[in-house]
């Protein structure tokens, strides 16, 4: 209990939920760190998928950009309209399921649920990338470093919402004002230095159509609308009104993310930058603007701080959303559980570990993991807009033709982008989100069915109020000792019908504690059981079974004598074997089993 506290802090009591809310500028660092950080990648996969076709296409990167940041307004736009539909919070999943269907619900969650742990993973693989590009010599401990933030960021995040909100506000508007100033430099070097003197001629590196570079290269650059969808998701952890805050949030992300894309995108074509296995795009710009000095190495700390404080967005969203579903009965109801921060701790440490396993497989390559990004997220944009527009449909609210209107746009964008992104990144590794999706919704409906069984089975209306005609305690002994009499005097206390157990492995030492059971044992019969083959566990269950068919109306009770030792690590020094028993009784109907403890000194 003292480390945890010294961990995560005190507990916070639930009358005081409210004043853990987030304000809107904490929750656009919060919420908005996923979405604003990825001007560090989105534009350098767009150079990356353009470079293929060589110096030609290359030059396209700023009309593609500008092409995603329309779509960022349009998507954006959507979600507005969902914020103050659904003011409660759950974005996609609730309103795919409310709109078009359980199974569109399903589908909608687990695509997001498999987008933030991906997101994890490649904010903070970016975040390292950005760190090793300005010091080289800690590329080989990139796995490590990325464990490493993803524990640190779990563990603020365990600490409670506000915490989390304060602690990263700070990096969060350091790397937007950061950018904001390179841009702005780099715009006033356009008059002084031309771009010309830095042209660079790259031959075609595959045989393609210009139209399926172009295609690729957008289905890369749409890595920069992961985390639009935060916002709506977390509303309930806004300040009241929710809503209006929230919305104001959502507006004031895509309108920076926007100015940011198309800035970044503009200066590397300006500059002639191209993709670098060694530099990223955004550190080969700071270095053609500001050469390195203080302000590069404070643009790259920052931006390295930023990405892997994307991964935030994630462990806000992530916990909040697999509470709802667990809610619903989708997943686990230990997800839906707030811990002592007032947090989801089980959504938060289940995310850190899952995301840790991806960094492992994955080694910490941001380019090996982009591929897998977009889909999910896509997806969902794709049926929470749709489900808009049933929503609209259904319901007689005043502007409905107008929501109608524009999530309908949202429904044909974010489609089409769809299938470029799985049609385009499919061999690049998109097939394993395609397969995951549908294998996490098989998931949450086994789930779900195995909660209405249970239900169905605890229901009162199935209770068998008959009282057990027989009661038999049996008592599995290994010797004569004061933990074996203290379980006797509790089966004596229980039932008149006892019987202590002895499992007969050496005659002699079985003929020694007859001779002393007589005198201390207060009347409770012995039964010696044989075990030629020395097994322990199996004759008790046996003769267990036996007396189980022998009284099937009635229960029996196995009380397991105990000692427990002072020490943890004492327990290593002897047998578990009651520990053994009582795992294999749990699962033999009308058998209780129970433990009578003796406390050693």
């Amino acid at each position: 209990m003292s480390l945890k506290t010294f961990l995560i802090g005190r507990p916070i009591e639930t009358v005081k939920e409210k004043h853990e809310r987030l304000n809107k500028l904490m929750g656009l660092a919060v919420f908005s760190s996923d979405a604003l950080s990825s001007v560090a990648y989105g534009p350098e996969e767009i150079l990356l998928a353009l470079i293929v076709g060589g110096t030609a296409l290359i030059h396209l990167s700023v009309p593609i950009a500008v092409a995603i940041v329309v779509l960022i307004a349009i998507v954006a736009t959507s979600y507005f309209q969902t914020i103050h539909a659904y003011p409660s919070g759950g974005g996609a999943y609730i309103v795919a399921k409310e709109n078009l269907g359980t199974y569109s619900g399903l589908v909608a969650g687990a695509a997001l649920l498999i987008d933030y742990v991906l997101t994890v993973t490649v904010s903070v693989s970016a975040g390292i990338a950005a760190i090793t590009s300005a010091f080289p010599h800690l590329r080989h401990y990139t796995i490590a470093l990325c464990i490493f933030a993803i524990v640190f960021i779990m563990l603020i995040n365990l600490r409670g919402v506000r915490e989390s909100g304060t602690a990263f506000s700070i990096p969060v508007y350091l790397f937007v004002g950061g950018l904001v100033f390179l841009i702005a430099a780099g715009l006033t070097h356009i008059g002084v230095v031309p771009g010309s003197h830095l042209v660079q001629q790259v031959e075609p590196t595959a045989h393609m159509l210009p139209l399926f570079i172009i295609l690729r290269a957008f289905a890369s650059g749409c890595a920069t609308l992961t985390g639009i969808e935060a916002v709506s998701n977390g509303v309930k952890a806004f300040r009241e009104p929710e809503a209006r805050n929230a919305g104001i949030t959502l507006t004031w992300m895509a309108v920076i993310l926007g100015v940011l894309t198309i800035g970044i995108a503009y200066l590397a074509d300006h500059f002639r930058i191209l993709p670098n296995a060694d530099e990223t795009v955004l550190s080969q710009l700071a270095v053609a603007i500001f050469s390195k000095g203080v302000i590069y190495y404070a643009i790259q700390i920052s931006t390295m701080l930023i990405l892997i404080l994307a991964a935030n967005t994630s462990f806000a969203d992530f916990p909040r959303l697999s509470s709802i579903m667990a809610a619903d009965r989708y997943l686990p109801r230990q997800l839906s559980n707030r811990g002592d921060k007032l947090v989801f701790s089980n959504g938060i440490l289940i995310l850190g570990l899952l995301s840790a396993m991806l960094i492992v497989i994955f080694r910490g390559d941001t380019h090996a993991l982009i591929p897998l990004y977009a889909v999910g997220v896509f997806t969902a944009f794709t049926l929470s807009q749709a489900g808009m527009v049933r929503h609209w449909l259904k319901g007689r609210d005043k502007g409905r033709i107008k929501g109608m209107l524009i999530n309908g746009i949202g429904t044909i964008t974010t489609a089409v982008v769809l299938v470029i992104i799985a049609a385009e990144k499919f061999t690049h590794g998109a097939w394993v989100v395609l397969i995951a999706i549908p294998a996490l919704v098989f998931l949450t409906q086994r789930i779900h069915q195995h909660y209405l069984s249970v239900a169905d089975q605890l229901s009162l209306c199935l209770a068998d109020t008959k009282e057990f005609k027989r009661h038999t305690v049996i008592i599995p002994v290994s010797g004569v000792q004061q933990a074996v009499i203290n379980a006797i005097r509790y089966a004596k206390a229980l039932s008149d019908d006892a019987v202590a157990v002895y499992v007969c492995i050496d005659p002699v030492e079985t003929a020694k504690i007859q001779a002393k059971w007589d005198q201390h044992c207060m009347g409770v019969r012995l039964q010696v059981l044989e075990s030629p083959y020395r097994s322990i566990i199996e004759p008790v269950i046996d003769y267990i079974e036996e007396i189980r068919g022998l009284y099937p109306d009635g229960v029996i009770t196995v009380i397991l004598p105990e000692f427990v030792p002072s020490k943890w690590w004492h327990h290593l020094l002897h047998n578990q074997t009651a520990l053994l028993i009582k795992g294999v009784l749990l699962f033999k109907r009308g058998v209780v089993s129970t433990s009578v403890p003796l406390h050693l000194r």
